[in-house]
């Protein structure tokens, strides 16, 4: 099945939803406009369809393999990463200075999902080098930007970033790697990092891995660990003392090498210990290295929309290919192509309304981090930045649930082939399953959004969401459009809803912090929803703007929005109850009944 990207959904959400226009005012972006993006993405999906989307069903069929400490990726990939090196995308939203294009977050999530939905395996290596050199810009030396930023940017380099350990995954106050120091300035690094995304591979000639590890004097738990630059070669030439001891056999993304990488066991050219370099100060590794994952967190949230968007393409082809029964309206005596019926059309409006809910808000979060780095107003900078953060684990958390439930239905709407492998639909299905998992499974990003984002300041901000929701529905009941005035009461409700989850979060995460928790996932879908819901609602009043050649884009996007607001957005109600209702049943049972 090949692959379209939705340039016309993309451009319609970055200028009428996450005002591009005006991000091309801020200082440093002023070569954002509208052409420039439009010409970035134009060619991003010729690359991304031509070359990367081909080699997707490969390395599903060939992944990646492991030898004697050595990892080959599916054949195609190297050729292919060179392509993408030399065109320029690794750097596309990184500083000019050290070889990028400076280009805002919004233009490069736009071209991100269009990298994941291509192929997800592929692009997790990009990924991973993306959160390496944002964590560098952020808490390297100048020394350090100017050694590895440059060649990461180039794709010469690719970046990993180190934190779990078979004793330590969510729990980062179990890690155990240890660095000793040697008095030159370096460090002899001795360990074991699991689960660490294309930790060996052969498309670049050097890996730099962030691994998060603990000095001689460090305090226990959290606070006690640093953050080291590992090369795999050093920049003598020697092979470092990291070794790829396996790879994992995973469900999905099988072209994506996971690796168990070695320290300091004596197999380099070094001696005993892995030689790294400190990033930043002693015991603050954690704070820099969320840095990476709150980038990764972004990027993970795309990659749900991205494969939600390649299974619903090829659903919706299928449905439209695959005759089978007359119409139960008797419109026809003959068999049809079962798009035909209504409840394969429910499923393909549920998973295209849930993919452009979730994209539309991904880019306005993106358009948020724009103004955020760049306006030149501090409290405008600092505005921005919270609205920002507040979304991530929305567009992180809702983003990836709704991506399974999106490939799922792909496989529903393919029948009994969507069981069959051949088809490609259960490979969407396979790959969205990890996606909910790492960078910080669901309820970690409920957690954040709980402890982080509504507690702390008693709910304040998350309400600030909810009266720009409030405005929407205003407009929508101006606007004189029975369709738009019947939205605007269905997101008001579901708005009340959110409210109420909003103060029962605030009033409780202190004093019953088991029922505030126990809701936490709950409400962080009911907060994804309705966010994502409004944003599809703007669009709805936004296609008011469009010229009469787009009549039957803003027709789709209308109906589409109305179909969110009809059928998705009651969920709101469930989860409301579920949270203000659910917490006693939840720890209602002891442990050993389980």
């Amino acid at each position: 099945m090949s692959y379209t990207a939705p340039i016309r959904d993309l451009l319609f959400d970055l200028e009428h939803l996450a005002g591009l226009s005006s991000i091309a005012q801020l200082p440093g972006y002023e070569d954002a406009t509208l052409d420039t993006a439009r010409a970035v993405l134009e060619e991003c999906a010729k690359f991304n369809q031509d070359v990367i989307a081909p080699l997707n069903r490969a390395g599903d069929v060939q992944p990646a393999t492991w030898a004697d400490g050595r990892v080959t990726t599916t054949p195609g990939f190297k050729q292919a990463f060179r392509q993408f090196a030399e065109a320029g995308w690794q750097g596309l939203q990184h500083p000019a200075q050290f070889g990028g294009q400076g280009l805002p977050k919004s233009i490069g999530a736009a071209c991100t999902e269009m990298l994941n939905s291509a192929n997800l395996s592929f692009a997790l290596c990009p990924l991973l080098s993306d959160g390496a050199i944002e964590a560098l810009l952020t808490a390297g030396s100048d020394a350090q930007k100017q050694r590895y930023i440059p060649r990461l940017i180039s794709g010469q380099w690719t970046g990993t970033m180190n934190l779990t350990e078979p004793q330590a995954g969510s729990d980062l106050a179990l890690v155990r790697s240890r660095a000793e120091p040697q008095g030159d300035g370096t460090y002899r690094i001795f360990g074991q990092k699991i689960f660490i995304t294309y930790g060996e591979h052969d498309m670049a000639e050097n890996i730099v891995h962030l691994v998060l590890a603990r000095l001689p004097d460090a305090p226990p738990g959290v606070k006690g660990i640093s953050l080291f630059i590992v090369p795999k070669v050093l920049e003598d030439g020697r092979r470092n003392d990291v070794w790829c001891a396996s790879i994992e056999h995973k469900l999905g993304i099988k072209a994506s090498p996971t690796a168990v990488l070695v320290y300091g066991d004596g197999k380099g050219e070094v001696g005993a210990g892995a030689i790294g370099e400190l990033v930043g100060e002693p015991n603050r590794g954690l704070e820099y290295m969320f840095i990476m994952m709150n980038a990764a967190r972004y990027a993970v949230g795309l990659q749900g929309i991205a494969v939600a968007e390649r299974a619903y393409q090829q659903a919706a082809a299928y449905a439209k290919d695959r005759v089978q029964s007359r119409p139960v309206d008797g419109s026809s005596a003959q068999a049809v192509p079962i798009v035909h019926h209504p409840d394969v059309r429910r499923m393909l409006m549920t998973m295209r309304a849930l993919t452009e809910g979730c994209r539309a808000l991904a880019l306005v979060a993106a358009s948020l981090h724009d103004v955020g780095h760049a306006h030149p107003d501090a409290q405008q900078r600092a505005a921005h930045q919270a609205a920002y953060e507040f979304l991530v684990p929305l567009v992180k958390g809702y983003s990836t649930e709704m991506s399974i439930e999106v490939a799922s239905l792909g496989v529903q709407v393919h029948g009994g082939m969507g069981f069959i492998e051949e088809t490609g639909a259960a490979q969407y299905y396979r790959d969205a399953r990890i996606l909910t998992i790492y960078e910080g499974t669901t309820a970690i990003q409920a957690n954040d959004l709980v402890g982080r984002k509504t507690v702390r300041d008693g709910g304040q901000l998350a309400l600030q969401f909810a009266a720009r929701v409030a405005k929407t529905e205003a407009a929508l009941q101006s606007s004189g459009d029975a369709q738009a005035q019947a939205m605007a009461g269905q997101l008001a409700a579901a708005r009340g809803a959110y409210e109420q989850v909003v103060r029962f979060i605030a009033d409780n995460g202190k004093s019953n912090p088991n029922a505030a928790y126990a809701g936490s996932v709950p409400y962080l879908l009911l907060a994804g929803n309705l966010l994502a819901g409004w944003q599809l609602a703007q669009s709805w009043l936004a296609t008011r703007e469009l010229p009469a050649e787009d009549a039957a884009f803003a027709a789709a996007k209308r109906t589409t929005a109305a179909f969110y607001c009809a059928h998705i957005l009651p969920r709101c109600g469930a989860l409301r109850d579920a949270v203000l209702q659910g917490a006693d049943s939840v720890m209602a049972l002891p442990v050993e009944a389980f």
